[in-house]
């Protein structure tokens, strides 16, 4: 089908209606994500100006992370500049090193992949579960099955003889994972997890947390995100020891003195400035409101897309409470070959709408790494498309 002949396709011109009917934007348009700043994010910011302290040092960064503990379940967490530099230090902190696989889903945005890279590891790319979007456990497991042989304790991949050394499942949109279905997995194989939280905050699992009992969890706060610092990310972690391991590595290395610059490792220079954590604190009080408006906002495409041939809205999986962090509709599959033509058509209606992510195995960069069978993400590529989610949408009582 031709882009111009999709503009109006009964499919697409569906579409359009329905997203507007449920966000009620008449003919305005839309953005796929937009931050919302209605707390207290200038007299914070204020704040911290008038204290000087705007950079690595400052009360609210100390506060930003008490909070985070707070509101999350985790004893400690520790605020560092973004999403990837989180992930970064805590795959090296769950022992990864050159050399290693590290099990990834290969529907994910490809921080997931690049902070493996950045660890000298190699990406293992595995399938999604067509429930949840994120890491399939059943099929992981049969997977590693076929693949792996013990090597002094250790998994190692005999087609590779590269030892894997962690899974790092993702909470796709915000939907969250079957954690204990990867977690159980993991622990038959002698394998790290480090949770990828980093769409999830607001989101609950079994009634908690997402990231609230994984031993390493990261979060991201960037501008899409339901709240943010501008940048920023986090280490969510329960171990005292890892969390001081996680603040040290990411301040470089630097042994605490009066005046002595002293490091004891090759660290990074990862910290949250005092004036991200301060907007990050007043986004963080208001992260209730946010997360009850995406959710209504949900609602309402559920109702809208409810009478639209051929597609449904992505939901949450059973037995969670999604934060909704972005809103995606799923193509039946005889209407994948129209996904690119109802983008065309929907944002030169003004509605700015997205496909997923390239699929990381399918990157020249990442084409040559090891993969099970992806059938599933594959097939859900080509049907996804992120309608409008900002959280600004709808108030939090629909």
């Amino acid at each position: 089908m031709s882009l111009a002949l999709a503009r109006d396709s009964a499919t697409a011109t569906a579409i359009i209606a329905a997203i507007r009917a449920a966000t009620g934007a008449g003919e305005g348009g839309l953005v796929l994500h937009e931050p919302r700043f209605r707390g207290n994010e200038w007299t914070y910011l204020k704040d911290c100006l008038d204290s000087t302290f705007v950079s690595s040092v400052g009360a609210y960064v100390d506060r930003f992370e008490r909070d985070l503990a707070a509101v999350t379940g985790a004893r400690h967490a520790v605020a560092v500049v973004n999403g990837t530099a989180a992930l970064h230090v805590a795959l090296l902190l769950a022992g990864v090193a050159p050399g290693d696989e590290v099990i990834v889903p290969t529907l994910t945005f490809i921080a997931t992949a690049n902070a493996v890279s950045y660890c000298g590891a190699v990406p293992h790319f595995a399938d999604s579960a067509m429930d949840t979007l994120g890491l399939d456990p059943d099929k992981l497991g049969r997977h590693l099955d076929s693949i792996v042989t013990r090597r002094d304790g250790q998994a190692v991949n005999r087609e590779t003889g590269r030892r894997i050394a962690a899974i790092v499942p993702v909470h796709v949109f915000g939907h969250p994972a079957d954690m204990a279905g990867i977690e159980a997995v993991a622990a038959r194989f002698g394998i790290s997890v480090v949770e990828d939280a980093t769409e999830a905050l607001g989101s609950l699992s079994g009634g908690r947390p997402v990231g609230a009992t994984a031993r390493l969890a990261v979060l991201s706060f960037n501008g899409n995100k339901v709240i943010t610092t501008g940048g920023g990310g986090a280490i969510l972690t329960d171990d005292p020891d890892l969390a001081r391991r996680a603040k040290h590595m990411t301040t470089t290395a630097k042994v605490p003195h009066r005046w002595a610059y002293e490091h004891d490792m090759v660290g990074f220079n990862y910290r949250l400035p005092n004036l991200n954590a301060a907007l990050g604190c007043a986004q963080l009080e208001q992260l209730p409101g946010f997360v009850a408006s995406k959710r209504a906002l949900a609602a309402r495409y559920a109702d809208a897309f409810a009478g639209v041939n051929g597609v449904s809205l992505i939901r949450e999986p059973a037995g969670t409470a999604g934060n909704y962090w972005l809103n995606a509709i799923l193509l039946d599959p005889e209407l994948a070959g129209e996904r690119d033509a109802i983008l065309d058509a929907t944002n030169a209606a003004g509605l700015m709408t997205r496909p997923v992510w390239n699929l990381m195995h399918g990157l020249a960069i990442y084409r040559d790494c090891p993969r099970m069978d992806l059938g599933v993400a594959e097939d859900l590529a080509r049907r996804i498309i992120n309608i409008p989610s900002s959280a600004g949408l709808v108030p939090a009582d629909g």
